[in-house]
């Protein structure tokens, strides 16, 4: 009979620390996963955004594919047609994407303003910069050379005096290019 007492007893503890275990493993679940639709929500909106992202992606991608052709063909207006089309890739961005890299994305822009420039649209070129800079404030690309974007489409775009000779060896612009504006402005004045 004390047997069964103390089986009894041991028993009842041990139901009573599953039924605590219980307990506390359905409040911990419910802490750690949150209600059911918070987690389908968070799913959801995952799933959008990489659906963004894979739509910029696809359009980016066609823009490049046009720029290749432009560049094997030598085609004006493949340049201005791959500009337009990478600038609709980032208008149509949208918030779904935003965490699409911000690298990716500025060159993705930048080679659409240099676009625009091959293609003879000067003008669209200098909105895009400027559109460039505000939408990436305080922030630049950088050729392989070290030469830095924004410094190299100022003063092609002539938002920098062309002139004042002295200041290209204070722009991080492309060495080729402070060559070639050297020696315009030394034919133009001999």
């Amino acid at each position: 009979m004390h047997i069964h007492r103390q089986f009894y007893q041991s028993l009842k503890v041990g139901v009573i620390v599953t039924a605590l275990a219980g307990v506390f493993l359905s409040g911990c679940t419910t802490s750690i996963g949150g209600n059911r639709d918070e987690g389908i929500g968070y799913r959801q909106k995952r799933h959008s955004e990489i659906e963004a992202i894979r739509k910029w992606r696809t359009c980016r991608d066609e823009a490049l594919k046009l720029d290749s052709q432009a560049r094997a063909q030598a085609e004006v207006a493949r340049y201005l047609a791959s500009a337009k089309l990478l600038e609709k890739c980032e208008s149509d961005v949208g918030p779904g994407a935003a965490s699409v890299n911000s690298e990716e994305r500025m060159r993705a822009y930048a080679l659409a303003i240099q676009n625009y420039l091959k293609g003879g649209d000067v003008t669209r070129a200098r909105k895009s910069l400027e559109a460039f800079k505000e939408k990436h404030p305080n922030k630049d690309l950088y050729y392989t050379n070290g030469a830095s974007f924004m410094a190299t489409f100022e003063i092609l775009l002539g938002l920098k005096d062309r002139k004042a000779v002295d200041q290209f060896a204070t722009n991080n612009a492309t060495g080729s290019l402070k060559d070639e504006l050297r020696r315009t402005i030394y034919w133009k004045n001999h």
